[in-house]
């Protein structure tokens, strides 16, 4: 039934529902709006009621099937931290589609829904940054309903926060926060949360808007009193480039008995006028990419002010990038999550760029090295707790110790340490041998992935010490306590002279320099990459 308390919607409506006469009163009879006391109540006629607040556009309550109240009830789920921006509402001519639009000075928010779907359709326009510094949508969930929730975010029973309020101690050593367990954005399809009989799944959808490139990872979900699930569209997380202003999303919320839905398509939602949406849109076709390492996935990614797209290449090397907004882009070719190579390109409406093959002309494997430990691929992903960076705190009690260690060249790669901390295992060494005839003027270089506090290498072979480099351009952020090891790949090249070697066995030892930072994992660190002498 449709009911509003607002006059100037009574002719929107007849309208509307003449249209619906001569369906059967069972398809439709629930499905609609009810304007009331403040609150819109919203029936999708498929089971799924929920309401917003007028005044402040938070949804206040969900229900499924006539279930019990699936929305927290502490706070509640809305853009950002709440705009308490007014929410007005309006159907499509056909009464089949309802738009919920939420308004203030520099956000527009949309919350869209179908007759007979039970999904929340979402985009988000904004001209200014959020005073919060992000953009983020929260659903706020009933903790003691929603209990299937990831581990590496669920909050539940811990001990207290071991570093600042976001990261967690267990009884058992291990850590929880929300930075841990995230996706990366370019793996970003479906994920939810689960209860008895009852599933609420983020449909990511869009991230042309977003920040962070392909490789990047940001809040997803958080459980404690509440079940969170998020949709995060920017934010100072390590962030390595501007956010982008317009149009985020589209993105959903879909509401399930508890299996886990397939992405719907979302472009129908063209047709909704939305403030930012971009029709007219083109496609890049590369033929192929020479040079490539068959033992990596390679990711080509474009990206500029407004917008940003990746597609995973073939065997062959080629891709078809589509729906790309015009303009001119930054095209990097990325082996695993490095950069090897990079060209400006042109896209048009309507129109198709198309690329012939393309070499690779910066992959540092194709330096011809005396040693390397780990490889060139823009990640620690091989080293020693390399893998658990994004999943748990560096203290984690799983973890082996990060040392210092002595890591002999031909050595497992998983013995040499994936990150390296001032206050941590500064004095990490790698040791080689090397004869007579190979004694002469070398270089060493240590590529990194992300930084905290200016860290950067400095290193010692034998008596012989470097000077100190300066500091690679990184996020303001704390980095490798927060689930990445994603910043701005850098490398670090050391020329040592040949009065540094000797015949027989040599030491590198590798210091984490900065003036600043400060104890433990808190101290000035990077991430490791790779490290060679050539």
């Amino acid at each position: 039934m449709f009911t509003s308390s607002s006059s100037g919607r009574r002719g929107a409506l007849r309208l509307a529902a003449a249209a619906w006469l001569s369906l059967s009163s069972s398809a439709w009879a629930a499905w609609g709006i009810t304007d009331a006391s403040g609150v819109l109540t919203v029936d999708t006629g498929a089971g799924l009621v929920f309401k917003v607040n007028k005044s402040s556009g938070d949804i206040t309550s969900i229900k499924l099937n006539g279930g019990s109240e699936l929305q927290g009830q502490t706070k509640f789920s809305h853009i950002s931290s709440g705009l308490g921006a007014p929410a007005t509402y309006a159907f499509s001519p056909s009464g089949t589609t309802a738009v919920i639009t939420i308004t203030a000075s520099t956000l527009k928010h949309y919350l869209v829904v179908r007759r007979n779907e039970n999904s929340i359709y979402m985009a988000t326009h904004i001209t200014a940054e959020p005073a919060v510094g992000e953009l983020r949508w929260i659903t706020r969930l009933n903790g003691s309903v929603f209990t299937g929730v990831p581990t590496e975010s669920n909050l539940r029973s811990n001990t207290g926060a071991i570093e600042s309020s976001d990261v967690f101690g267990m009884s058992d050593g291990s850590s929880r926060s929300k930075y841990y367990g995230n996706q990366r954005a370019k793996d970003m399809t479906v994920r939810g949360v689960t209860g008895s009989g009852v599933g609420v799944f983020m449909v990511y959808g869009n991230r042309e808007s977003a920040s962070g490139g392909p490789f990047f990872r940001d809040i997803q979900n958080q459980s404690g009193g509440d079940t969170e699930v998020y949709n995060y569209m920017n934010s100072g997380h390590n962030q390595t480039e501007a956010f982008r202003m317009g149009l985020h999303g589209p993105y959903a919320l879909v509401f399930t008995t508890g299996s886990t839905p397939a992405a719907p398509d979302m472009s129908w939602m063209s047709g909704l006028g939305l403030q930012g949406w971009v029709s007219g849109r083109g496609k890049v076709v590369l033929n192929g990419l020479s040079g490539m390492d068959t033992a990596y996935a390679y990711t080509v990614g474009f990206a500029n002010s407004t917008a940003q797209y990746w597609g995973t290449t073939s065997g062959s090397g080629s891709v078809t990038v589509a729906n790309m907004k015009p303009g001119t882009y930054t095209m990097t070719v990325y082996k695993g999550e490095l950069g090897v190579y990079t060209e400006q390109v042109s896209v048009s409406s309507g129109g198709t760029t198309t690329l012939n093959t393309r070499a690779i002309t910066a992959d540092p494997s194709a330096q011809s090295v005396l040693w390397r430990v780990g490889q060139w691929d823009g990640t620690p992903l091989e080293f020693l707790n390399g893998q658990t960076l994004n999943i748990r705190h560096p203290s984690d009690s799983r973890n082996p110790s990060w040392g210092p260690v002595t890591y002999a060249v031909g050595s497992a790669t998983n013995k040499f340490p994936g990150a390296i901390w001032k206050s941590v295992n500064s004095g990490t060494q790698i040791t080689f041998n090397l004869t007579s005839a190979q004694l002469a003027a070398r270089t060493i270089r240590i590529g990194i992935t992300a930084a905290y506090a200016n860290a950067r290498p400095q290193i010692s072979v034998n008596s012989w010490t470097s000077a100190v480099p300066s500091p690679s351009t990184q996020p303001d952020s704390r980095s490798l306590t927060i689930g990445t090891y994603r910043g701005n790949n850098t490398t670090f090249t050391f020329a040592v002279p040949a009065s540094a070697f000797v015949a027989g066995t040599n030491t590198v030892t590798i210091n984490a320099a900065s003036g600043s930072g400060s104890t433990a994992y808190l101290s000035a660190g990077f991430a490791v990459d790779a490290v060679d002498m050539y």
